[in-house]
């Protein structure tokens, strides 16, 4: 009884002297706030952290510490809060199935299509609907309840990329939801998702019957549809964004460096690069050169220790002057004694595949979702994975192309997650090994390949150098020296 009569003590005590503490804080708070104003502000972060001593507590809170707010970590106030109107609106798919529904995105007065896909994602829907390679679709959550958690604010980390978001805006055309959290609880959110829907000029719908949907897509494929809000007429025809080249879209128009002064140097071959692919190069100590999708990295002027090629959207077979520019790159490593390591992503396996000789085809619905199992053929591991693809790469036994071998399988449907070559340091996967959002247990990639850049880098060197030794000491004194001309250029 004695150690509860003190133990509710205790509890009084710190509920005081936590509300003393708040006390003090507002009362430092500019006079120009009004009392309304100081109740209404609120930040993504806590403009103070307090810590107590519980074994020598004190009510008079002389224990408790007030730390300052870092220089560089300013609060990021909400904004004003305008909800969306809630409009009466139709999800029609091309198949003639059609879902009244309630718009609390944006409400347009013209129709949006697009293509239909569905992703399994429970969280993480600002990472998915910022991803470029949702380019161009309209995104169903089978996930019954979506936007509990708000969205935080476009925050930068300490290489200028967005913490929560793969890019810098939305992506997809327009979201369907089964049912939209109106109010949100996160201590990082600055806004509701309706609202960032609308910012954008983006289209989201609640109360489709997701299943319903889901199931369609799954028995006769993906199709296209279009989002109808309020009185807004119908398309005469559905915008299909695999008919056009999405990539050009979505990549850089000129060269981007991250992390410069890195150990090495990364081409990042940006076909819609997510912000996390560059984050988990350059964290690794790489410096990142990101460059547009038909940048020839075979007439660069930079020499780079290694070659990346990103995810993005889209048919990979609009890509043409990627695959051309991939393959002559292939073609030059491979008579070099020390290739240059090529790794690809999601569209960077299409499109390394592609050049090396494979055939890409559409899936019937795709593969896109934070729970995705992969085997490693060479390890017979099944990895839980995050993917986001509507093509992939034929790899039976009459498709395989000589020197190249399976890497990862899908354990669902049995389709290609990812090759390799026998010999030679080229490899890619089709599944995101940089997740955000989904698991992290294949971000081992990243690691393996900058281990082998390095690698290859100091033997490049090593060679150059005792190239070097061979060839400087006999032009130095006169001599005429027959080298070939592979060694030339080697040496260069």
């Amino acid at each position: 009884m004695i150690q509860s009569a003190q133990l509710l003590k205790s509890t009084v005590q710190l509920k005081n002297a936590s509300t003393n503490i708040c006390r003090r804080f507002i009362s430092q708070l500019p006079k120009s706030l009004n009392n309304e104003k100081a109740q209404n502000l609120k930040t993504s972060r806590p403009f103070a952290t307090v810590t107590l001593d519980p074994l020598s507590f004190n009510p008079s809170v002389k224990n408790a510490k007030v730390s300052q707010i870092p220089k560089n970590e300013k609060p990021t106030l909400f904004r004003n809060h305008v909800q969306p109107p809630e409009l009466p609106a139709t999800f029609r798919l091309k198949t003639g199935q059609t879902f009244k529904a309630v718009s609390f995105g944006a409400p347009l007065k013209e129709s949006v299509s697009g293509e239909v896909v569905f992703t399994t994602s429970l969280v993480g829907y600002p990472e998915s609907m910022s991803d470029p390679s949702y380019r161009g679709q309209i995104l169903v959550f089978t996930q019954p309840l979506i936007g509990n958690y708000g969205v935080p604010a476009m925050d930068k980390d300490e290489f200028g990329l967005f913490k929560h978001f793969e890019s810098d805006k939305i992506h997809v055309k327009g979201i369907i939801v089964t049912d939209y959290a109106k109010k949100y609880s996160h201590w990082n959110a600055v806004e509701s998702l309706g609202e960032w829907c609308a910012r954008n000029n983006i289209p989201a719908l609640s109360g489709v019957d997701t299943r319903a949907v889901v199931t369609l897509l799954r028995e006769q494929g993906s199709t296209l549809g279009e989002i109808i809000i309020g009185d807004a007429k119908p398309a005469k025809e559905l915008e299909d964004p695999n008919k056009r080249n999405l990539v050009a879209e979505v990549s850089v128009k000129s060269k981007k460096i991250y992390n410069k002064g890195g150990d090495v140097k990364i081409a990042l071959i940006d076909c819609g690069a997510k912000q996390n692919i560059i984050r988990c190069l350059a964290k690794r100590g790489a410096e990142v050169h990101l460059v547009p999708w038909n940048h020839d990295v075979t007439k660069d002027t930079t020499h780079y220790d290694g070659i990346f090629i990103s995810n993005g959207p889209g048919n990979p077979s609009y890509c043409e002057e990627t695959i051309m520019n991939l393959r002559k790159l292939l073609i030059r490593e491979s008579a070099k004694p020390v290739p240059t390591p090529i790794f690809g992503i999601c569209m960077g396996n299409l499109l390394l595949g592609a050049a090396a000789g494979f055939e890409t085809y559409k899936l019937p619905y795709g593969n896109r979702g934070h729970n995705q199992p992969a085997i490693n053929l060479l390890t017979n591991q099944c990895v839980i994975t995050s993917q986001n693809h509507g093509f992939a790469i034929k790899d039976g036994e009459k498709d395989m192309i000589d020197g190249w071998e399976k890497y990862f399988v899908n354990a669902n449907d049995g389709s290609n997650e990812g090759i390799r070559h026998k010999t030679l340091p080229f490899a890619s996967v089709q599944y995101h090994p940089e997740a955000k959002a989904g698991p992290q247990d294949t971000e081992y990639l990243f690691e393996e390949y900058l281990d082998t850049v390095r690698e290859t880098k100091k033997e490049y060197l090593r060679q150059k150098s005792k190239v070097s030794k061979k060839i400087y000491p006999q032009v130095q004194v006169g001599v005429e020296v027959n080298i070939p001309q592979k060694q030339i250029s080697e040496s260069a």
